[in-house]
C-alpha cells in the first residue's frame, strides 16, 4: 500500500500541485495578456488608418500629376510655366500655390507679384527651390516612373525598424550622398505620448518620432525620382509641397503647395471608416503636428488628446501627425481582466478540487480494492479450513465404521450423527459460495409464493435444533400463534434463518444460549421480525455494516479459532432484500448480538 501510495503521489499529486503553481501564475498575469492583446487589436486599427490616411494622400499626389499633364497637354512647358499657379489652383482645389522650377534654379513659377499667397511663398521657399540653400524638411520621393526614386531623405515605413543613423546612412547610400554629417536627420520627441507601445517597443521608443527630418537643397530630394512630396515647418507651421517631373520634359519641376484646411476635410473621412463594432469601445482621432483633433470618430468625445492608449505616425508626407485610439471606458479593461481572473480562479480552484476529490476516491477504491483482496485471500484460507475439517472428521468415523472397529452401537450412531452434521456443514458450506456466485452474476432466480414464514421458521429451528442441542446449546423458541404470510422463496427464507443460527452457533462464547422469536410489527409499516439471539462477544464498535460486506469477518478465523467464510450474513441481507426486506443487526442487551431479518407481510384475505 505505501509503495501505491508513493506512486500515486508522484504521478499525479505532484504534477497537480505543479500545473496548479503554473496556473496561478498564469491568472496572476491576465491583466497584462488581457492589456496586451487589447493594444495589439487597436494598434491594427490604427496602422490601418493611418495607412488609409497615407493612401489619401498618395491618391491627391498623383491627381496632382494628372492635373500637370492635362495643363500641359501638348503645350510647351515654359509657356504652361506662366499661367501654372492661376490655372491649376482654378482646376485644382487643394493646392494654395502652385510653382515651376528648373533643375538649374530658375524659378519660372509664381511671379512674386502676381498676389499676397505667391510673394510670401517665394520669400519663404525661393532660395530653398533654387538649390542655394539647404533646409530642414521631410521629403519622400515615389517610385512610379522610369526613373529611379530611391532617394528618401526621411525615414520611411521600411526604415522604421532601424535607428534614425542606421536609416539615413542605408538613404544616402542609395542616393549617392558622400556628406553623411551634413544631412544627418534629427530624431524629435512626439507630441503624443502613447501609453502603450508597439510590439518591439520600450518605453523611450515609442517617445521618439518615427519620422525624422533631414537638411538637404531641393535637388537632392528630387534626384532621379518623378514624383515625391516635400514637408518643411515654417514658424511652427506645416507647409506640404507636392512635385512632379513630366516625362516630356525631365529638367522641369512642376509642384504644388498643398492647402492644408482642403487637405484636413479630405481626411475627416478616415477616421470615419471605424468599424461599428467598436465604436462601443474606442474613439479614434486623427490629430495635426500639435496633437489638435482634425476629425474624431466619435464628434462628442472629448480626452486629453496627447494621451491616447496607442497612436500611430502618418509618415513623411504629414510629420507628427497621428491616428490615435482612445478607449471610451478604460476602467472597462480593468474589470474584464478582473472578471476574467476571477473566472480563471474559480476553474482553478474546481479542478483542483476534482483532482483532490478524484484522488481520495482513486485512494478509497484502491484501500478498499486490496482490503477486498485480503479477504478473499483470507476468504479461500477460511474455506479451505472450514473443508478440511468436516472432510477430515468425515473420513476418520467413516473408515473407523468401515473397518469395523466400533462394536458399540450407541457409538456407532454417535458417529453416524457426526457424519451427518459434517456433510450438512459443507452442504451449507458450497451452497453458500454456490448462491454467492449465482448472485454476483445475477443468475440466481427465486421462486416467490405466499406462504407462512412462522411454519418454515419453525420447521427450519427443529431441523437445526439436534446439531445445536449435541453441541451443548439451549435453544429457546417463540413462535405467533397464527401464521404469519409473506411472498417469499421458501427454500432461500430458510437458507437465511439457517445461516443466522449458525452464525449465533460459531460466535457463541461461554454462555451457549441461542433464542429465536418471531413477531408482527405494525411500525412504520406491517411488518414481520425474525430475531436470532445469542450471547458471544457481539460485533466491534465501527463494524456494525461492515460485517454485511463480501468476505469480511469482524474476527479472523484464523487467528481466533472461529469458523467461517465470511458470506453467511450477505448472502442473508442479498436475499432479504430480494424480497423486499433486509437483515440488520443490534447489540443485545447484557451482551450478545441479535440479528433480524425483517421482511414485509401479506394481509390474510
Amino acid at each position: 500500500m505505501k509503495k501505491v501510495a508513493l506512486v500515486f503521489v508522484l504521478a499525479v499529486f505532484v504534477p497537480s500541485l505543479a500545473l496548479a503553481w503554473l496556473a496561478v501564475r498564469s491568472v496572476r498575469d491576465q491583466q497584462f495578456v488581457l492589456e496586451r492583446q487589447q493594444s495589439l487589436l487597436y494598434q491594427g486599427v490604427a496602422d490601418a488608418l493611418a495607412k488609409d490616411a497615407g493612401a489619401y494622400l498618395a491618391d491627391r499626389q498623383h491627381e496632382f500629376a494628372q492635373q500637370v499633364e492635362t495643363l500641359l497637354g501638348g503645350h510647351r512647358s515654359r509657356d504652361t510655366a506662366r499661367i501654372f499657379d492661376d490655372e491649376l489652383r482654378t482646376n485644382w482645389s487643394f493646392a494654395s500655390v502652385g510653382f515651376v522650377v528648373t533643375l538649374s534654379g530658375e524659378i519660372l513659377s509664381p511671379s512674386p507679384t502676381a498676389r499676397p499667397e505667391a510673394m510670401v511663398f517665394c520669400v519663404d521657399y525661393s532660395k530653398f527651390l533654387a538649390n542655394r540653400e539647404s533646409a530642414e524638411v521631410y521629403a519622400n520621393a515615389g517610385n512610379n516612373s522610369k526613373y529611379n526614386g530611391n532617394n528618401s531623405i526621411a525615414l520611411n515605413q521600411a526604415d522604421q525598424k532601424l535607428a534614425p543613423s542606421q536609416s539615413f546612412q542605408i538613404q544616402n547610400q542609395n542616393s549617392g550622398y558622400s556628406d553623411k554629417d551634413k544631412y544627418a536627420q534629427k530624431q524629435q520627441m512626439r507630441n503624443v505620448v502613447p501609453q502603450k507601445g508597439g510590439d518591439s517597443s520600450t518605453d523611450n521608443d515609442f517617445q521618439y518620432s518615427k519620422v525624422a527630418s533631414s537638411e538637404a537643397e531641393f535637388r537632392q530630394i528630387i534626384g532621379d525620382a518623378s514624383e515625391g512630396s516635400v514637408a518643411r515647418f515654417l514658424e511652427n507651421k506645416l507647409n506640404v509641397l507636392f512635385w512632379y517631373r513630366p516625362p516630356s520634359d525631365p529638367k522641369m519641376i512642376f509642384g504644388a503647395q498643398i492647402s492644408l484646411p482642403a487637405l484636413k476635410s479630405g481626411l475627416q473621412e478616415v477616421v470615419q471608416k471605424l468599424d461599428p463594432a467598436l465604436r462601443e469601445d474606442i474613439a479614434v482621432a486623427l490629430l495635426d503636428d500639435t496633437a489638435r483633433p482634425v476629425s474624431v470618430s466619435q464628434p462628442e468625445f472629448a480626452t486629453n488628446w496627447k494621451h491616447p492608449f496607442i497612436s500611430t505616425e502618418i509618415g513623411e508626407a504629414l510629420p507628427h501627425w497621428e491616428v490615435a485610439v482612445y478607449l471610451l471606458n478604460p476602467a472597462k479593461l480593468t474589470q474584464s481582466a478582473r472578471t476574467l481572473k476571477l473566472t480563471l480562479g474559480l476553474l482553478i480552484a474546481v479542478l483542483l478540487l476534482a483532482i483532490a476529490v478524484g484522488s481520495w476516491l482513486i485512494v478509497t477504491d484502491l484501500s478498499r480494492q486490496l482490503t477486498l483482496a485480503r479477504q478473499k485471500t483470507d476468504f479461500v484460507s477460511n474455506v479451505s479450513h472450514e473443508l478440511k475439517t468436516p472432510l477430515t472428521s468425515i473420513r476418520m468415523f467413516s473408515e473407523l465404521l468401515a473397518e469395523g472397529r466400533v462394536k458399540d452401537e450407541a457409538k456407532q450412531r454417535n458417529y453416524l450423527n457426526i457424519i451427518t452434521a459434517e456433510a450438512a456443514r459443507l452442504s451449507r458450506l458450497i451452497n453458500n459460495v454456490l448462491d454467492f456466485s449465482r448472485l454476483e452474476r445475477g443468475e440466481k432466480k427465486y421462486h416467490l409464493e405466499r406462504c407462512d414464514l412462522a411454519a418454515i421458521a419453525r420447521e427450519t429451528v427443529g431441523t437445526y435444533r439436534p446439531h445445536l442441542e449435541a453441541n451443548g446449546f439451549t435453544l429457546e423458541t417463540k413462535w405467533p400463534d397464527a401464521p404469519v404470510l409473506v411472498n417469499g422463496d421458501r427454500d432461500a427464507l430458510a437458507q437465511v434463518i439457517v445461516n443466522l443460527l449458525s452464525n449465533a452457533e460459531k460466535y457463541a462464547s461461554g454462555r451457549k444460549e441461542v433464542t429465536v422469536e418471531l413477531e408482527r410489527r405494525a411500525e412504520p409499516l406491517p411488518h414481520v421480525e425474525v430475531r436470532v439471539l445469542d450471547r458471544g462477544p457481539g460485533v466491534p464498535s465501527g463494524c456494525e455494516e461492515k460485517i454485511f460486506e463480501k468476505f469480511y469477518r469482524a474476527h479472523d478465523s484464523l487467528s481466533s479459532g472461529i469458523q467461517g467464510s465470511g458470506l453467511g450474513l450477505t448472502l442473508a441481507r442479498q436475499i432479504a432484500r430480494t424480497h423486499g426486506g433486509d437483515v440488520v443487526y443490534q447489540p443485545r442487551p447484557d451482551g450478545g448480538s441479535c440479528f433480524i431479518l425483517r421482511l414485509p407481510v401479506l394481509s390474510e384475505s
